[in-house]
């Protein structure tokens, strides 16, 4: 699979990879209604806290390397 989007992914899936691309591509655009449609799909916000901790550090590592 070399894109999520084609993927049978669940709306909750789907919704935090789109994230993911977002933070990760253009995280100054980023902003509460992004945090709304994780939230519409049922994440809390201590999910939300835990996915942008995950991508974050996924996006560090990369660069770093």
């Amino acid at each position: 699979m070399t894109d999520y989007r084609t993927a049978a992914l669940s709306p909750v899936d789907r919704t935090l990879c789109d994230y993911a691309m977002k933070l990760t591509q253009a995280p100054s655009s980023v902003g509460q209604n992004d945090i709304d449609a994780l939230t519409a799909v049922g994440l809390s916000d201590r999910a939300i806290n835990d996915a942008v901790q995950v991508i974050a550090f996924f996006n560090y590592i990369n660069r770093v390397a």
